[in-house]
């Protein structure tokens, strides 16, 4: 039988061609981690990658870097670690295990993982022209156990509490939360950072009524899902804010009603005023008093009801306090110009009544006696001319004052 072929050596030269031109891509490929690499602030993180098929990576460069090729964080080279090529930041950080090298297998290891350390580095095997490399990405995290509540003094708007944490990464979650579990918005969220990257969180709450028996501060790593909380029990004693303020106006209200319609009351009477004639004392101490209580309860409902610094505001409490101060002293100053103008006003009056024994308002002034108000006056009738000896035709009066 005749058969037909290639003769060996041409064989052999078309296969030596077919390698030649085959892609080099098919000479290896690199492996890596398929997850992200958890890496907790301060301790060290190992990163593996991977030749496929497994073969010895003694004599080829290994590279690791981040973002640029040329700022190595560990270079392998001539089967010696090349510090002197290494990025400062990673020197004498990162050490290249490569006890399974001959497999094709490299670790490195990062020492003292900072947050910069947080992101995609890459693993490059080259052999002469040929290279590959694989991505591995490293999630750095930190989580405080230390969470404090803090409460302002409560004003007349509520109760201000705080939740604070510092050291975080990356910035948590956060949240408060009632004895039922249930989410309570928070009036504003802050966080900043640090000298070490690190997030420092705060979230501020304001309760306005003793409905909340306890309320619970969360905080979540959102890499993680480790969760710390802390939680406050609230008495209705912490509350007392709007009861203070009624209790203050009341007692703003007493005194400027005794010392107008006391003084008012006692004229009304010593001079015999009617109710019905309005230039009364009486009538004019409440004329004053009424007038003057609508003052100070607008003037202190405009100043609380006005909006100067929003809640969500860091200076919130302090312009919460000055408020309350403005608003008891504008209060203690209205308070005490009526006072002193009514306290003129009724002395004059009086004063005027005892010199010229009426009123300047009264209509029909009562005429007091010069001697004083126990004074009698008496009148004799005309005696005859007879009873005493005198002129028949002439008659006389005398009047004697007793």
């Amino acid at each position: 039988m005749e058969t037909t072929g290639l003769p060996f050596p041409s064989l052999l030269a078309l296969v030596y061609l077919l390698q030649m031109v085959t892609p080099s891509s098919e000479q290896f490929t690199v492996s890596g981690l398929a997850r992200p690499v958890l890496a907790s602030l301060g301790e060290n993180v190992d990163l593996s990658c991977q030749l496929s098929p497994p073969q010895s990576a003694q004599h080829m460069e290994v590279r690791w870097f981040r973002n640029r090729y040329t700022q190595p964080v560990h270079l392998y080279e001539n089967g010696k670690d090349m510090q002197g090529e290494t990025i400062s930041q990673y020197v004498e950080r990162t050490v290249l295990l490569t006890e399974a090298i001959g497999e094709g297998k490299v670790i490195l290891r990062i020492l003292n993982v900072s947050v910069d350390d947080d992101g995609q580095y890459h693993c490059l095997f080259k052999d002469g022209d040929f290279y590959e490399e694989a991505i591995t990405e490293v999630q750095v995290t930190a989580t405080s156990l230390e969470i404090q509540i803090l409460m302002h003094p409560p004003n007349i708007k509520g109760l201000m509490v705080e939740c604070k944490s510092e050291g975080w990464y990356p910035q948590p979650q956060m949240e408060w939360r009632d004895s039922r579990g249930e989410i309570i918005l928070p009036i504003s969220r802050n966080h900043s950072r640090d000298r070490n990257k690190l997030f420092n969180v705060k979230m501020s709450l304001l309760l306005t009524g003793s409905s909340q028996e306890n309320v619970t501060c969360y905080l979540r790593n959102p890499v993680t899902g480790q969760e710390e909380r802390t939680s406050i029990v609230l008495s209705d004693k912490l509350f007392p804010g709007k009861n203070i303020w009624i209790l203050i106006l009341f007692v703003m209200m007493a005194v400027l009603l005794f010392f107008i319609m006391v003084p008012s009351i006692e004229l009304h009477f010593r001079q015999n005023y009617s109710l019905k004639d309005w230039k009364s004392p009486l009538i004019v101490g409440l004329g004053i008093v009424f007038p003057s209580v609508g003052v100070i309860v607008g003037v202190v409902v405009s100043l609380h009801k006005k909006e100067r610094v929003p809640v969500s505001d860091p200076q919130f409490q302090l312009d919460t306090l000055w408020l309350e101060d403005m608003s008891v002293i504008l209060c203690m100053l209205l308070i005490f110009i009526t006072m002193l103008i009514s306290f003129i006003y009724f002395r004059l009056r009086a004063l005027c009544f005892l010199i010229t024994g009426k009123s300047p308002f009264h209509d029909n002034p009562q005429k007091i006696p010069a001697n004083g108000p126990n004074e009698r006056k008496v009148t004799m009738a005309p005696q005859r001319s007879g009873d005493l000896g005198g002129n028949s035709n002439s008659s006389s009066s005398s009047a004697f004052t007793l």
